[in-house]
């Protein structure tokens, strides 16, 4: 398993259409990842369990990966997350 925390950049936090580009990437990889954010998680590959954990700017979120191509799946996500949140 591969873990990574990043710290939310965007003044709108995790809304609509970064989650629903977010869900994209994590469906692109055979390995499963979650998000977690003060004791809650959701799987990363749900659009409305994204938008509902509340990630807004200044947020600590530890995204965790697990699977065959978690290496792969873990550099795409944080990149995305740079990139865009």
């Amino acid at each position: 398993m591969k873990e990574f925390q990043y710290t939310i950049k965007d003044a709108c936090g995790i809304h609509a259409r970064p989650a629903g580009l977010l869900v994209k990437v994590v469906k692109s990889h055979a390995s499963t990842a979650t998000l977690e954010k003060d004791g809650k998680s959701c799987d990363m590959r749900k659009l409305m369990a994204l938008m509902g954990m509340g990630v807004k700017q200044g947020d600590t979120v530890t995204v965790k990966v697990e699977g065959d191509d978690e290496d792969a799946a873990v550099a795409d996500i944080e990149k995305f997350m740079t990139e865009n949140l």
